[in-house]
């Protein structure tokens, strides 16, 4: 996976394209003197500098590339090359103005980044040329450790000419390309609403005018296949060059929201990893009094879960970062040990030194604009050291999960057009809740909890899911009868199945359903709905097992019982589908003047279970339901009774021992009874490496860590 599995990667991403003049001739050389005094291990050069060591066609000048790998080969630091094709040259977008997307807003201009149509063939062309040209300069030194495909790769809304016309030769080997073909097109999506079935294939419309969901989500799924085959065509280049021992990675990303929020809409980051031998993300965050480590963690969970469950870079996160993400006093120390604690082999910078002018001069490096040692930098410092003299420890961890989340980019995509709180596409409805909020609503509970999580793709198959006791299914709109049937036996084999609103609504090609939802599972449940609407003014009212659960933690206050966004009105179904015998338990039913009958409900299926959440509940309640599956499932232990005081992370290290991370994010120190037995590593509680007892009563500092090795 990297050449050095026994040491951490820690590092930043570094431009000496970008340093002014008025740094001097010797920026570069105490740069690496600075990195080395900080514990680095490796940088990450060149993506987003094609117009510079490629300023006409056919020419390269590797200049500044090379300045940066020699200084690096000279004070001992491992190099990450990016190909640049994120950002296209000047020269490329002047001779071949057909490389620029072409949206639904209409043709893009040249400036920004991420701008192109990676399927043009002008920009195949001459992003190859220069892939072939930078990796055959750099693969034969010895201290490039390893390759990053393009930078954040996503189809940025292209609706180039071109990408639509491979849009419907694809539909043609889909349906076939005769009329018969045609009459299963117009039949999967329903294309008879408003006079919209194609006819004739060279009558196919403009896809971006679309009013039809199942026509639209099929071409972003196409869209989302573009971003996996682009990939997969920049690894078999580099792979033409590399050694064996050097690494392929990406830098994926998230949907953002001023950071990062949930899953990626623009590619299906399980397919497009296949492209990559090591997992690679960024990962950003709230920070100050809002660190709360969520964010971290999704990321973490989601990029582990690509190669199923190996270590993973954090290839950009934040140093100083924008404004309102300058890190207090130990923050920078926290934020990298959450990241290890998911399970990542390295924390890279994003990036080494502030730029000083263009778009992103305030979004801070590690260093500021006058490259001197400040205190973020210090914080660094004491990083570096503590994970070099600690590797032995640190490296290879490996999660044992038993609880998983799984995610769907096609529901994603069909809430976009079938709004939860409007039913129209978001975009014309004014925003509101996205299929994110509802993945983020129980992933927060999860992590709140300390119930560690997996992330597992809505293809996933029996076996994979068969390895969890709990498996969490959030607003799965869109469920093939594969997806449905590993479901179902997924329960009929002992999994606990936790299902939520808007899940099983409609098949493959966003097409409707005509049961009863959720489909496929209402049988099991013996509850299903074919109404809902918004639950303005409805409460919950907790019964059985579940307000014993809240009775008991004092929680029964107005605002947990509240309910939000969406609601299912749940009512029996009929004998004939209902699978076995064993009666409804309710957990929760709504408190409305009009609405009433079971809002939360569980059912036992042999040695298994479904549960489903009709609406969306508050934190405090979501929390309860979540536990109670999770015992009755067996995964809880003493790491629950810790919520809210520390968050606990857990695996087992490169050399096999159990590695335990309480993390504390707060500003005030978190004390608690260690339940553990086992070695201090960092020496949080005294001495590095001192043994400490579990039963003891142990003080984690504000937005500090305590490391136990067991």
């Amino acid at each position: 996976m990297t050449q050095h599995p026994d040491r951490l990667i820690f590092g930043a991403a570094y431009y000496d394209e970008y340093t002014p003049a008025a740094a001097g001739p010797d920026r570069l050389e105490r740069d690496m003197q600075m990195m080395v005094d900080a514990g680095f291990t490796t940088i990450r050069i060149a993506e987003f500098t094609w117009g510079t060591w490629n300023p006409a066609p056919g020419v390269f000048d590797f200049t500044h590339i090379d300045r940066a790998l020699d200084a690096a080969a000279a004070h001992g630091l491992d190099v990450i090359v990016g190909t640049p094709t994120a950002a296209i040259p000047t020269w490329l977008a002047s001779r071949h103005p057909e490389v620029l997307g072409v949206t639904a807003a209409g043709p893009n201009k040249y400036g920004p980044r991420q701008n192109m149509n990676i399927l043009a063939p002008a920009y195949r062309r001459y992003a190859e040329a220069a892939i072939r040209a930078l990796a055959r300069h750099t693969a034969p030194r010895e201290h490039v450790v390893g390759f990053q495909l393009d930078n954040e790769t996503k189809y940025y809304d292209a609706a180039n000419p071109d990408i639509q016309r491979a849009f419907v030769d694809s539909l043609k080997r889909r349906f076939g390309a005769g009329q018969e073909g045609l009459n299963a097109l117009n039949s999967a999506f329903g294309l008879n609403y408003w006079a919209n079935r194609v006819g004739a294939w060279e009558d196919f419309p403009d896809v971006t005018g679309t009013i039809n969901g199942s026509l639209a989500a099929a071409f972003d799924a196409f869209r989302r296949g573009l971003v996996t085959d682009f990939l997969a065509w920049q690894r078999a280049l580099v792979d033409e060059y590399r050694r064996a021992d050097q690494f392929v990675t990406q830098n994926f990303d998230y949907e953002w929201r001023g950071h990062s929020f949930g899953i990626q809409p623009a590619v299906d980051h399980f397919q497009a990893a296949d492209a990559v031998t090591l997992a690679g993300v960024d990962i950003y965050h709230p920070g100050d009094d809002q660190l709360t480590g969520k964010e971290i963690g999704f990321g973490g969970d989601i990029s582990r879960s690509l190669k199923d469950g190996d270590p993973y870079l954090v290839i950009e996160t934040q140093a100083q970062g924008q404004m309102g993400w300058l890190p207090y006093p130990g923050q920078l120390r926290l934020q990298a040990y959450s990241h290890l604690a998911s399970g990542a082999c390295g924390v890279m910078y994003w990036h080494w030194g502030s730029i000083h002018n263009s778009f992103e001069t305030y979004w801070k490096g590690l260093l500021s604009q006058d490259y001197t040692p400040n205190p973020t930098y210090r914080e660094a410092c004491v990083v570096g050291r503590e994970l070099k003299e600690h590797a032995a420890s640190l490296t290879g961890l490996r999660k044992h999960n038993r609880v998983a989340i799984m995610v769907s980019n096609e529901a994603y995509t069909a809430l976009e057009w079938f709004s939860l709180e409007a039913g129209f596409p978001r975009q014309y409805a004014g925003g509101g809740a996205n299929y994110n909020d509802v993945f983020r609503w129980l992933y927060d509970a999860l992590f709140d909890l300390n119930l560690e999580v997996d992330v597992v793709p809505a293809d996933a198959p029996v076996e994979r899911l068969n390895r969890y006791a709990v498996l969490v299914a959030p607003a799965l709109y869109v469920t093939p009868q594969a997806t449905t049937d590993a479901l179902r036996a997924y329960v009929a084999g002992g999994g606990h199945l936790l299902t939520t609103f808007r899940t099983g609504v409609a098949d493959e090609n966003v097409q409707v359903f005509t049961d009863r939802q959720p489909h496929g599972l209402s049988g099991l449940l013996g509850l299903g709905t074919d109404q809902f609407t918004r639950p303005d003014g409805v409460a919950l009212r907790p019964v059985g097992a579940l307000a014993a659960a809240l009775d008991d933690d004092g929680a029964t206050e107005p605002a947990t019982l509240a309910t939000a966004t969406f609601m299912e009105l749940l009512t029996p179904v009929d004998a004939a589908a209902l699978q076995g015998d064993v009666e409804v338990e309710v957990l929760a039913t709504y408190d409305h003047h009009a609405w009433s009958g079971p809002a939360i409900a569980t059912r036992a299926v042999g040695d298994g279970s479904i549960t489903h959440l009709a609406t969306m509940t508050s934190p405090a309640l979501t929390r309860a339901v979540l536990r109670l599956v999770a015992e009755r499932a067996g995964v809880t232990d003493w790491a629950q009774d810790l919520a809210g005081v520390v968050t606990v992370r857990r695996g087992t290290n490169g050399r096999g021992r159990r590695l335990t991370y309480f993390l504390n994010c707060s500003r005030e120190p978190a004390a608690f009874v260690l339940p553990v037995r086992g070695h201090d590593v960092l020496g949080t509680l005294g001495r590095a490496g001192a043994v400490v007892d579990a039963s003891t009563t142990v003080t984690v500092p504000a937005w500090g860590v305590l490391v136990v090795e067991a």
